[in-house]
């Protein structure tokens, strides 16, 4: 993923600077795109990497933070790029500017080269990982995109119709924004330390609730850490019994919630259903409220 990453980058350097020189917006409009995806593979480069790391250091939360950190920046960034793409294609269209045409094919041709060829690279891998599989994605996405600049670039070789620059470099801006916005709202989500998209607690509940042993569960949280990242706190309510039957339990629903959700970091309280003669029950469900109203996250 690193070597795809790099690769990736220098490439988009090495367009931008053909699209500059022979002022094609297309070819420049292509550089960004191509950049927003580069991003894109660097962060699931970076989580695949950070998810190797040991997780008894006191800082692997923090880690994988910094990742969605930097997501969240670069889209923004990404969404002003194609805003600016946007603005001079706008003026393009209404003067249009001439545009060398041949190096605009051939640095696109090259494009598609690399892009198909990362995507055969990545094809065996991304049937198994998630992170892979978006990065094998884009690559193809890319592909057909540069494969635009071409036809543009073909066009006003022959016609000399030079606005086909512009109209192409438009559509580049709205796959940016596209691809950026995804990278936006999903970070945004993670720090809001909201459940994964796609992921319904109610559904989560119903399979603790579905572990025998289990009589009843609270104080249920699921959040995402980081990509591929999820994490599970709760309380569940047992009958009384020894402390190994229960650990039994425990080590069942930890496994039901890895397998049907993913989730790959639980933290599981025990309680006993009566303990001690008190109606434990109304204490439980008394701070189960008390718990989502003032924090949510005492954990």
């Amino acid at each position: 993923m690193w070597l795809v990453t790099a690769i990736t980058f220098t490439f988009c350097l090495g367009e931008a600077l053909v699209g500059y020189k022979s002022n094609s917006l297309a070819l420049m409009a292509d550089a960004g795109h191509n950049f927003a995806d580069s991003l894109a593979l660097a962060l699931s480069a970076f989580a695949l990497w950070i998810s190797t790391k040991p997780a008894d250091n006191k800082r692997t939360f923090g880690y994988h933070r910094v990742g969605i950190l930097v997501a969240l920046v670069n889209a923004v960034g990404l969404v002003t790029m194609a805003l600016v793409i946007f603005w001079e294609a706008i003026q393009r269209l209404q003067m249009p500017e001439s545009v060398q045409s041949i190096p605009m094919i051939w640095m696109a041709l090259l494009a598609i080269i690399l892009n198909s060829g990362i995507a055969w690279w990545l094809t065996a891998a991304a049937k198994e990982n998630l992170n892979i599989r978006s990065a094998y994605l884009h690559m193809l996405g890319d592909a057909a995109a540069s494969l635009g600049v071409v036809i543009a670039g073909i066009v006003i070789t022959l016609t000399s119709w030079f606005i086909a620059d512009p109209i192409v470099s438009i559509l580049f801006a709205l796959l940016v924004l596209w691809s950026s916005w995804s990278i936006f709202t999903e970070s945004i989500q993670m720090l809001l330390e909201a459940i994964p998209v796609g992921l319904e607690l109610a559904k989560v509940e119903q399979s603790i609730l579905n572990v025998k042993g289990v009589v009843s569960a609270h104080d249920l949280h699921v959040w995402t850490v980081s990509s591929g990242l999820i994490v599970c706190s709760c309380h569940i309510v047992v009958e009384e019994q020894l402390v190994s039957s229960a650990q039994c339990i425990q080590e069942e629903v930890e496994h039901v919630l890895e397998h049907d959700f993913r989730i790959s970091h639980t933290t599981i309280q025990i309680e006993i259903e009566d303990c001690g003669g008190h109606d434990h029950k109304i204490i439980t469900s008394a701070s189960h409220h008390h718990h989502h109203h003032d924090h949510p996250h005492t954990h």
